[in-house]
């Protein structure tokens, strides 16, 4: 269509032309002085400005011409160039390919290509470093990591990630530590928080634990749900490290939130850790408070193991069971506490009670412990082959 056009736009400038030349317009006269006299050069005017046009064009396309050859070695530069750019970003593509399929050879060549053909090598490099660790090969791997280290600052942070997700790989921990630690106040982003977050959980960091897990939740890089068991792992690890401390316990407890403290399943491993250090009195609270808020079955069966002040804990889960009477973990509570104040005849009928509304291994064993106290060995046998089909 387009050629069409430029043929009718053609033909209509020729009748133009031919037009405009059926008249005369006109003559140009030259004067020309020499030392041989004086001449005159007279033409039409139409053929003075088809030479004046004629002259135009030649000139145009000489200039042309001479600049394109002036340009040349610049151009053939500027081609090969581009050349060696496109092959770069094709071996670095393949080389992210295959990389991605698992074939670590072929990323490896590919990434060699590309480093050698890349004016900026950095993303060649990462892909070699970790396609050379990939195949296990250390030696590659730290030439690779030396070139990167080549780049200067703007390769400083990924290269520290690189090695420190690559030691965590390898479980080197402690260089993974020291790598993501040489991060600084670069390592506050979410990628580094969740490396940290594996290589204190790994080294049994507790406090690292927690304050990267809290980071990580206040990111919303963990829900809830996630980052809740880790909490709950730290603080109870925190709390063994100094079970033999109680106002070490006190304090490690006091300082945790409150919503973290209110875990149920927290505050039941943490119960024998207050009870043998002479604390319970701070778990008996703690538990009430839990209880009196939401009811809990498995919890309430372990009121009964915080140590101390059974009677006054009796009482309290007297008045419990007059609003769940049947809960068979309270009944269990209230058979152990019975048990500890020797009331031996409200135990067996507290234990027996639980029993009838849940049969469970602990409780079969709570009765067994009591029959043997009563020297009622037929009892205790019974119970404990009952404990152990169960477990069975």
């Amino acid at each position: 269509m387009r050629t069409l056009i430029w043929i009718v736009v053609l033909f209509f400038l020729a009748v133009l032309v031919a037009l405009l030349f059926r008249f005369n317009w006109g003559y140009v006269e030259f004067l020309v002085l020499t030392d041989a006299g004086r001449y005159r050069v007279q033409m039409l005017l139409e053929t003075f400005l088809a030479l004046m046009l004629g002259t135009f064009v030649v000139a145009y396309f000489l200039i042309r011409i001479v600049r394109s050859a002036v340009a040349l070695p610049e151009v053939v530069g500027q081609w090969r160039e581009r050349r060696r750019r496109q092959r770069a970003d094709k071996s670095l593509r393949q080389a992210l390919l295959t990389f991605h399929e698992g074939r670590y050879a072929q990323a490896l060549k590919f990434a060699e290509k590309a480093y050698a053909a890349s004016d900026h090598p950095v993303a060649a490099v990462l892909l070699a470093a970790r396609a050379a660790h990939a195949l296990r090969d250390d030696d590659r791997y730290r030439r690779w990591i030396e070139r990167l280290a080549e780049e200067g600052d703007s390769a400083r942070v990924a290269r520290l990630m690189t090695e420190a997700e690559l030691a965590i790989d390898s479980r080197d921990f402690d260089e993974a530590a020291a790598r993501l630690n040489a991060l600084g106040r670069d390592g506050r982003h979410i990628a580094a928080l969740r490396l940290s977050l594996r290589v204190a959980s790994a080294l049994k960091h507790w406090e690292d634990v927690i304050r990267f897990t809290r980071q990580l939740r206040k990111h919303k890089a963990l829900t809830e749900e996630q980052a809740q068991p880790l909490l709950r792992l730290a603080n109870l690890e925190r709390l063994r490290e100094h079970a033999d401390d109680g106002d070490a316990l006190v304090e490690i407890w006091d300082g945790i939130p409150t919503a973290e403290r209110d875990d149920h399943d927290l505050v039941a491993q943490a119960i024998s850790l207050f009870a043998q250090a002479g604390k319970g009195r701070l778990m008996r609270r703690t538990l009430e408070r839990l209880l009196d808020n939401e009811w809990d079955s498995d919890l309430v069966s372990l009121y009964g193991a915080c140590g101390g002040e059974e009677n006054a804990c009796l009482a309290k889960g007297e008045d419990w069971l007059k609003a769940h009477p049947r809960d068979p973990g309270l009944l269990f509570a209230l058979g152990r506490l019975c048990f500890v104040t020797q009331l031996w005849g409200k135990a067996e009928s507290y234990f027996n009670a639980s029993l009838g509304q849940k049969p469970a291994i602990k409780t079969h064993l709570a009765l067994a412990r009591l029959f043997e106290q009563l020297e009622r060995l037929d009892d205790a046998q019974r119970h404990y082959r009952a404990a152990a089909q169960m477990a069975a």
